[in-house]
């Protein structure tokens, strides 16, 4: 298993990072919470890490802190059918504090609102996760995340990297581009990718 990776970030992008370890490029995927703390491009990072293997994929994925991959860890192990990238829509939308309190508090509603997530898994989600952060929670306290293809004319790269970060946490490209040009346009136009991505997702 590999616990963490530290060297230099040699790309960011809003779901993903490239560091490079000793000459090696390690592309880790991240939910939008960490890769909106990640460092600037050219600084070193560390990321706790986890590998996801399957028979014809090795897949790794990068939290910022430990508390946020145990409850990657809970999300995909101890609920039935949420896999690697639907625990990460969660962990872009709600962060570790803000899905504890859902579990624990069965808000139904907040958890509906992760790309991907319907009523019965969300309500499965709780039925199964309740009793393991009742006994080990995560955090202390609650907190929310107020989180291109073709024919995409007229946009910045700023735009365009923002749509496709949406439509990966599983919105439809129609929507995706109704939410960054809301946002983009009572932004002043001076946004970074990540802090469009946030204001798309309010």
């Amino acid at each position: 298993m590999i616990a963490f990776v530290e060297g230099v970030l040699e790309e960011s992008q809003p779901l993903s990072a490239i560091v490079n370890v000793n000459g090696v490029g390690y592309h880790v995927h991240l939910s939008l919470n960490s890769s909106t703390k990640l460092p600037s491009v050219g600084n070193r990072v560390k990321l706790n890490t986890l590998l996801v293997v399957r028979e014809d994929s090795q897949t790794l994925y990068g939290f910022i802190d430990l508390s946020e991959r145990s409850a990657f860890v809970a999300l995909t192990e101890k609920v039935s059918g949420i896999g690697p990238k639907i625990a990460l829509n969660i962990l872009s939308r709600l962060n570790v504090r803000a899905l504890q309190e859902a579990v624990t508090q069965q808000n139904v509603q907040l958890l509906t609102q992760c790309p991907g997530i319907g009523k019965k898994t969300a309500e499965r989600l709780v039925l199964e996760l309740k009793d393991v952060f009742a006994k080990s929670p995560l955090v202390d306290a609650p907190g929310l995340v107020t989180m291109p293809d073709a024919g995409l004319t007229g946009l910045s790269k700023t735009q365009e990297d923002a749509i496709a970060a949406l439509t990966t946490l599983g919105f439809k490209q129609a929507d995706a581009l109704k939410r960054v040009e809301k946002a983009w346009k009572g932004s002043g136009e001076e946004m970074t990718v990540e802090q469009l991505i946030k204001s798309a997702l309010s």
